[in-house]
């Protein structure tokens, strides 16, 4: 078979310098990694090159780098992208409380300033209040309305761990997502990262918004975070798209298997997606979610091993390939 092109994956959502993690004991449940992340956090340099061509050679051609180690790294990441031919979005994270002093800023006009010398820089920019952990009601009213006059994306973390939904319930009376709706962070411009303990509640809201959902399942995977409920935001017409997250694993491939294996696994079916699905919520979602319009393709190897003998290419590389399938770059 000759080779092929198809789109180029689209990362979502990425924290390029918790790469560094890949392969630690990182202790017993989410809260226990955390510590060990910000301990990272606190020091870390990013080799963003290294971190974004294994990014390229794995077929993501566009990233969202969910961002909150500093203006001068978001250039750093901007210069090694363009290098290697990487769309970049910076989203970049509003910290108010919580989380170490290198990520937070004093005031949401703090954090607009720092936005706006990005985007006077020629970055790629989108809104990114970390969680509501982090961003007590006043920001998140503030955020969501300069998202939405500025016509930027905007994402968050939401839903992914039960403690962090009764922390919100203790705080707001209410469940993050429906805070988010509250304060008018909910719109089509919004992504909802992870959403793993999303109520029906929440999924109806999200629906109505007409906002996506980033699912990130091998970082989810690996820090116990749940299962998404896919068939339930299928049923909504909730947008999904997907993420690389922590860096434990950089394979779009393997990103939408898992995320096509969990549907099944709940369903009991095994044609909750279609193949023309999965490889659209890979690219074309994560390029809405992004608010981006054109990224590269990527040559597929048709000579290679895993795609010896099969009848359908496309239902093949998202069946039982891996991203060594990928034509890497001279």
């Amino acid at each position: 078979m000759d080779d092929f092109q198809i789109p180029g994956f689209v990362n979502a959502h990425s924290h390029a310098f918790q790469r560094a993690l890949r392969g630690r004991v990182e202790g017993g449940d989410f809260w226990a990694w955390r510590e060990a992340m910000l301990d990272l956090a606190a020091g870390a340099r990013t080799d963003w090159l290294a971190v974004f061509a294994e990014m390229r050679d794995a077929g993501y051609t566009a990233v969202g780098e969910f961002h909150y180690l500093g203006l001068d790294e978001a250039r750093e990441a901007s210069v090694a992208a363009e290098e290697l031919g990487i769309e970049l979005v910076v989203l970049l994270v509003a910290y108010a409380r919580g989380g170490i002093e290198r990520f937070r800023q004093g005031s949401v006009a703090e954090y607009l300033r720092g936005l706006e010398q990005l985007r006077a820089d020629g970055l790629r920019v989108g809104v990114a209040p970390h969680s509501v952990r982090a961003c007590p009601r006043d920001w998140l009213e503030e955020l969501g309305r300069y998202a939405r006059e500025q016509e930027l994306p905007l994402h968050v973390h939401a839903d992914e761990q039960p403690r962090e939904i009764a922390e919100c319930l203790s705080e707001h009376g209410m469940r993050p997502i429906e805070l988010l709706a509250e304060c008018g962070c909910l719109g089509p411009h919004t992504t909802v990262v992870h959403a793993t303990h999303a109520d029906g509640r929440e999924l109806d809201l999200l629906g109505e918004a007409g906002a996506r959902v980033c699912a990130c399942p091998t970082t989810e995977a690996n820090l116990g975070d749940g299962f998404l409920p896919v068939e339930r935001l299928l049923h909504r017409g909730i947008g999904l798209c997907i993420g690389s997250d922590s860096n434990v694993r950089i394979d779009p491939f393997e990103e939408l298997r898992e995320l096509d294996g969990i549907a099944r696994r709940q369903s009991g079916r095994r044609d909750v997606f279609t193949v023309d699905a999965l490889l659209a919520i890979g690219s074309d979602e994560g390029a809405g979610s992004l608010g981006i319009d054109v990224w590269p393709e990527i040559a597929i190897d048709g000579s290679h091993r895993q795609l010896r003998g099969v009848d359908d290419p496309l239902c093949a590389l998202v069946a039982g390939c891996s991203a060594a399938v990928v034509v890497q770059r001279a």
